[in-house]
């Protein structure tokens, strides 16, 4: 009776901490959630040659404003951001000038444009390619947050993922690379 008792405690208080929890970091209560829940159903739809493509890099909120990103196997930096509220795995890219997204991911984050936008030619890593300026509202990794982060749309087949330029970590107090990390401080 007595241990029923005991375990009967336990969880009540292991439920009751979880509002404590997410209060003080939600940022890690999501990404516990999402490591148990979420993450758990997508690997076990994809192929095994497909897991190991799409393997990041581990993410780590520090005290203050800075994050941790650890290198990938291939030596990128990659986290999750957040570009006007949504969630989007980035590519941390300092040869980059702007953060550049491409036209779908505009759109999801609300960013609105027209083909008379895309007035500008650039240059990328794939060659020349079509580009509209555009304005981020907010950009946020971890406790990091940037108003107003400048930003360049590519058409979806110029860029398929999302690339973390310098318009947006010039803003931020630095950003070093140590032991295999890089670490962001605003």
């Amino acid at each position: 009776m007595l241990r029923k008792l005991l375990l009967v405690g336990v969880f009540a208080g292991s439920t009751a901490s979880i509002p404590v929890i997410y209060q003080t970091n939600p940022e890690a209560f999501h990404g516990f959630y999402e490591s148990v829940f979420v993450k758990q159903e997508t690997v076990k739809k994809q192929p095994a040659m497909k897991r190991m493509a799409a393997a990041k890099t581990d993410q780590e909120s520090l005290p203050g404003r800075k994050v941790r990103l650890s290198a990938d196997a291939r030596g990128h930096f990659t986290g999750d951001f957040k570009l006007n509220g949504r969630r989007v795995e980035a590519l941390v890219d300092t040869g980059a000038t702007l953060v550049a997204i491409n036209a779908s991911m505009a759109k999801r984050i609300g960013i609105d444009l027209t083909p008379a936008d895309f007035k500008y030619e650039v240059d990328t890593a794939n060659g020349k390619a079509r580009a509209a300026s555009a304005m981020i509202d907010n950009l946020q990794i971890g406790r990091i947050y940037i108003e107003s982060v400048q930003a360049l749309v590519l058409d979806d087949k110029a860029l398929d993922g999302t690339l973390i330029g310098m318009s947006f970590l010039k803003r931020l107090d630095k950003f070093e690379v140590a032991d295999g990390a890089l670490v962001l401080t605003q």
